[in-house]
């Protein structure tokens, strides 16, 4: 059972268990992991901003540049151009028809009818609600639906640029070196394998953003630690894409992800930043814009070879955090529900 495979925990230390004084106290541990995690993060933060490949990604695929334009026109110029219109021309056309001041009313009778002001409000807000309504919540579906769609093309037309030639030192290798060659399956074993994967993780990644959605609400630290996860959270999205490209296994690709939490979440933090300053709507575009990009540059990231590489540089080794643990939990527990899980244990 693919859950039964993923939901494995690391083993303690069997020194520390027998002679809990020579484990380090937990001001030792953290300032121990201070300096790796800064080092790793910041390392990730700067692979991310690393957009000039974005231009040598789309200098070697015409179709990736059309398709990365595709993205700007309609979420760029369409999506955040209508936003712009409705908060620029819409609510100040109908402020200066409908004014929400009564010296701003034409004829001093109107100041009267204290009824007037209430339905002038009401009528801003009702016309203002039939552009959302009837404009901008379809195209915010639309827009998601088709946005989905050419992602995937951008990965895959970036990563075929990958695998047939270098390109900032990345190589078709890279992921490859994630992991030693493993036995596969063959024929249907392996694509059933691969079906039960992809579910496996879309229902993983679904219980995890839920949970960093109720996180946010926590008081004090919530949006910190949503932050956080949130950065992770896009991180893996980026390259999610390139780890299906060249087969990674669930269990490989989680075990980089949560030995080196730090890298990743460094390189989610510049997606993320836009919920953070903007409207939910103007968030949605800017990051429909950007994301296509992060996805493009974690495409040209050997994120192991970058870590490795680091060792030496912040002299300790990163704590494995177990970011999925949650959910890996609560999935595996919605996979029981079905009969054909409950069969196979």
């Amino acid at each position: 059972m693919i859950a039964d495979q993923i939901n494995h925990a690391p083993q303690a230390n069997p020194n520390e268990r027998r002679f809990p004084f020579l484990s380090p106290s937990p001001m030792e541990s953290l300032a121990s992991q201070a300096r790796p995690a800064a080092v790793l993060w910041l390392a990730g933060f700067l692979q991310a901003a690393r957009l000039h490949r974005v231009v040598s990604f789309c200098a070697s695929s015409r179709a990736l540049f059309i398709r990365i334009a595709q993205c700007f026109l309609l979420n760029g110029l369409i999506f955040l151009g209508s936003l712009l219109t409705l908060k620029s021309v819409v609510i100040p056309t109908l402020l200066w028809i409908l004014p929400e001041q009564c010296n701003q009313m034409g004829g001093q009778h109107l100041c009267d009818h204290k009824a007037a002001i209430a339905i002038y409000s009401f009528l801003r807000s009702g016309l203002v609600e039939i552009f959302y309504v009837f404009w901008f919540y379809p195209l915010y579906v639309f827009s998601f639906i088709l946005s989905t769609l050419w992602y995937n093309d951008i990965a895959k037309h970036a990563l075929e640029v990958v695998k047939s030639k270098s390109l900032d030192s990345t190589r078709a290798l890279d992921a490859h070196n994630i992991t030693e060659p493993e036995e596969q399956p063959e024929g249907f074993d392996r694509v059933a394998l691969g079906i039960g994967e992809q579910v496996y993780s879309i229902l993983l990644l679904t219980i995890f953003f839920v949970e960093v959605s109720v996180i946010g609400y926590i008081p004090y630290f919530g949006k910190a630690m949503n932050f956080l996860l949130l950065s992770l959270m896009y991180a893996y999205y980026c390259f999610e894409y390139k780890w299906n490209f060249f087969a990674v296994s669930l269990n490989k690709r989680l075990d980089l992800f949560e030995s080196n939490w730090a890298f990743f979440a460094g390189f989610g933090a510049p997606c993320v930043l836009p919920i953070f300053f903007f409207s939910p709507l103007t968030s949605y575009g800017l990051m429909a814009i950007l994301y296509p990009l992060f996805v493009l540059t974690a495409a040209g990231t050997q994120a192991e070879q970058v870590i490795d590489e680091l060792k030496p540089a912040h002299e300790g080794k990163l704590q494995r955090i177990p970011v999925f643990f949650v959910a890996k939990r609560l999935t595996t527990q919605v996979l029981q529900l079905f009969p054909a899980g409950q069969k196979e244990e």
